[in-house]
């Protein structure tokens, strides 16, 4: 077994051949200092205390203390490659953005896969959407496309986003996870039902990250170089094919490899078999956009493809694992504010939340020099712009010194705009698409809008019967766990969806609810003295 092992677990085993018969290295201290014993406190006698100038042991225990940084509220667990993305259509009559500049042009990306709810040591075969983000260092900044493996979300309103997550976390009090807070909130919602009844397809366990579509899910502008614009959805469909496991698949492999994901994804790169998407785009024009028949920023709806065909783009590749997870993964920070000029937010509102929820959240995790860490560096552009400061700067701060060499005498660029000192100015072809805003400013209710027609149509046209069945089983056996009064709240949902899909539900879920009864009347039965009192208590 032992020479038979995948590549990640023969990781180490690969790093120590690859050194050949190369010396191992001095071990130092963060400074630079060369370490004599690392093995041993420096102490008085050999029975007596530490020595405070034991610098060795307190430059290793105070960076130990300090290794972690806090984990992401979501998307905690997940994996992370390397590659690039070819263009192998010309779009360039919608989108101006350098990524897409020429057929043939390759970019640089960066790929995290992701579960959404569970914590970072949670299994990855969860029942679960998958996070599916995009970084691509182009010419002009990064773009970020921070998507799902769904084209869709359980809400439309980032008002409501903290509520849904804390309804998918843990119990304040009890630190578990709590199935009347999940359905509670999700029957409260009915705009949830049409990712809930994906989330329990099968398509709700995908097998792994390379067998998944991935989706930037919101609806973006994209503008090109006369500066049309157009409304636009991105898709990137799996060239491996779509595979999801089975129920009992996922719950073993939650037991006996809850890194399958993580593994899966470094196997396949690890040994040549480097997985792609086909990248696509949707395209709606303004005027289609007024005359539509539902809001279409509305980010728990899709697009419909007879009306709004696919249009290829190009392909994604990933071609290279993580050199270390720490620095290159999770200090991966992806954020949907980060848009290159050509490609430009819509009103969607999920979208509008997000282009301050994302960065603002790097800024606790990771520091206000976040962008500097060098897997979130604009490295294809010149940053250059009036920050300064801040915690974790890691380069010339700002100083703009001509040759980039440290202690430079020409530099110092001044820390503020505007000056009359030659530092960066503003460039007016990289000004904003203009639009018009005249609505009266309000908050306005979008709970009451269509929650049920495209959910018919995934229940009655996209699946097939047997899809169905286990659909209805998969809801049914975690809607179980939750209380009687929101079980009969989702079951009326479910309803005005389709008939038959609340009633198997409604079925199934007698028959659970039947089935715990009796168990616990045995349990009650079963305890010592039992009888006696049920005997006691007909006389």
């Amino acid at each position: 077994m032992a020479d038979n092992r995948d590549k990640a677990t023969d990781q180490m085993k690969t790093w120590k051949a690859n050194r050949g018969s190369q010396k191992p290295d001095v071990l130092t201290t963060g400074g630079g200092h060369p370490v004599g014993d690392k093995l041993n406190l420096q102490t008085a006698g050999p029975r007596g205390p530490l020595l405070v100038q034991d610098v060795v042991f307190t430059d290793e225990m105070a960076h130990f203390d300090r290794e972690r940084i806090p984990e992401r509220v979501v998307h905690a667990k997940g994996a992370g490659a390397f590659g690039y993305f070819e263009v192998t259509h010309d779009i360039t009559r919608y989108c101006k953005a350098k990524v897409f500049e020429h057929v043939g042009k390759t970019t640089p990306i960066a790929i995290r896969f992701s579960t959404v709810a569970g914590e970072s040591g949670s299994a990855d075969t969860v029942r679960d959407p998958r996070g599916f983000a995009v970084k691509f260092y182009t010419e002009d900044g990064n773009w970020d496309l921070t998507g799902n493996n769904t084209p869709i979300f359980f809400i439309r309103d980032a008002m409501l986003f903290p509520s849904f997550i804390h309804s998918q976390k843990r119990n304040p009090q009890t630190h578990m996870k709590d199935p009347d807070m999940v359905w509670d909130f999700w029957s409260l919602r009915p705009e949830s039902l049409h990712q809930v009844s994906f989330l329990f397809s099968d398509r709700g366990l995908p097998d792994g990250h390379r067998h998944m579509n991935g989706y930037g899910s919101h609806t973006f502008k994209l503008v090109n170089a006369d500066g049309e614009r157009v409304y636009c959805k991105f898709h990137y469909k799996t060239d491996q094919g779509i595979k999801n496991l089975t129920v009992e698949e996922a719950d073993r492999l939650a037991a006996a490899n809850p890194d399958y994901g993580i593994a899966d994804l470094f196997n396949a790169i690890a040994n040549g078999n480097y997985p792609s998407w086909t990248f696509y785009i949707q395209v709606m024009t303004f005027e289609q956009a007024e005359k539509f028949r539902f809001n279409p920023f509305d980010l728990t709806k899709v697009w419909s493809h007879k009306e709004y065909p696919l249009i290829p783009v190009g392909k994604l590749v990933l071609n290279r694992n993580p050199v270390n997870y720490f620095a290159e993964v999770e200090q991966l920070a992806f954020d949907p504010s980060n848009m290159p000029p050509g490609i430009e937010p819509s009103p969607d509102k999920m979208l509008q939340g997000r282009l301050f929820s994302y960065p603002d959240t790097h800024r606790h995790r990771l520091g206000a020099n976040y962008l500097q860490i060098p897997v979130n560096c604009p490295f294809r552009a010149r940053v250059a712009n009036y920050q300064r400061d801040g915690p974790m700067c890691m380069h010339d701060n700002q100083a703009q010194h001509l040759f980039f060499t440290p202690f430079q005498q020409n530099c110092g660029a001044p820390n503020y705009y505007p000056n009359s000192f030659s530092a960066p100015e503003t460039q007016p072809q990289f000004m904003e698409s203009k639009f018009q805003v005249s609505a009266d400013v309000a908050r306005y209710n979008s709970s009451d809008e269509d929650n049920v027609t495209q959910v018919r149509t995934f229940y009655t046209q996209v699946l097939n019967e047997e899809e169905r069945q286990r659909l209805c089983q998969n809801m049914a056996g975690s809607l179980k766990g939750a209380q009687l009064f929101i079980q009969k709240r989702m079951v009326e949902n479910l309803k005005a969806v389709h008939p038959d899909y609340g009633n198997r539900v409604e079925t199934l879920l007698k028959k659970y609810n039947a089935e715990a009864k009796k168990d616990a009347a045995l349990h009650v039965y079963s305890r010592p003295g039992a009888a006696a009192i049920a005997a006691s208590s007909k006389m």
